[in-house]
């Protein structure tokens, strides 16, 4: 099978890219199935033996270290990245008349360059909030998704936030210089998945 049509999630930590997701992948987008592909979630399910992926023990340890350090995945760690995604394709049995939805991956323009034999990215959803406001949605949790996450912290969410200031211009750059359409949406402290998702109109 060829690439599977994508839509990128595109926002910081906390902005609501997993509760729009499991809406995605609930209601369809643009008269399509969607699986919502949470890059985070299925590592942290791997690390903890919950999902088998395919990965050999070593490669397991080091998505552990990556959790653990709150990094990005290089480029030349791109095939683990790889073998995550497909593994959760085959599990989900993702077709060319699906869509997934990727929430965590690409987070620079390396992978986003090394995903387009696996995924066709067609639209992103830029998912904007500043900072005082994620600060605030990481302390109400308005999406509900953040129950257990042991990277919340002030100090590990701060590292994230520089993280994706630092490659989201250069990913949005990407994309519209390939032509896609790119929708942006200002979140607020209390913004829905809901909201965002009755705002959003995708084409595939």
């Amino acid at each position: 099978m060829g690439a599977v049509p994508a839509i990128l999630l595109l926002g910081p930590t906390a902005s609501g890219k997993t509760p729009l997701g499991r809406l995605m992948e609930r209601g369809g987008v643009a008269g399509r199935r969607c699986r919502h592909f949470d890059f985070g979630g299925e590592m942290r399910r791997i690390v903890a033996g919950d999902e088998d992926a395919g990965l050999t023990a070593a490669e397991i340890a080091f998505l552990d270290r990556v959790l653990a350090a709150g990094a990005l995945l290089d480029d030349e760690h791109f095939p683990v990245a790889e073998q995550v995604l497909r593994a959760f394709l085959v599990r989900e049995g993702v077709g060319g008349e699906d869509v997934v939805a990727l929430n965590g991956l690409p987070r620079h323009v390396g992978q986003a360059r090394d995903i387009e034999p696996i995924a066709d990215v067609r639209a992103v959803v830029h998912l904007h909030a500043a900072p005082d406001v994620i600060a605030q949605r990481l302390r109400e949790d308005p999406g509900g998704d953040r129950a257990g996450r042991a990277d919340d912290d002030p100090a590990a969410a701060a590292r994230r936030l520089e993280r994706f200031s630092r490659h989201a211009g250069g990913l949005l750059r990407h994309y519209r210089r390939r032509g896609v359409p790119v929708h942006a949406v200002e979140v607020g402290p209390r913004t829905t998945a809901g909201e965002v998702f009755d705002a959003l109109r995708i084409r595939i």
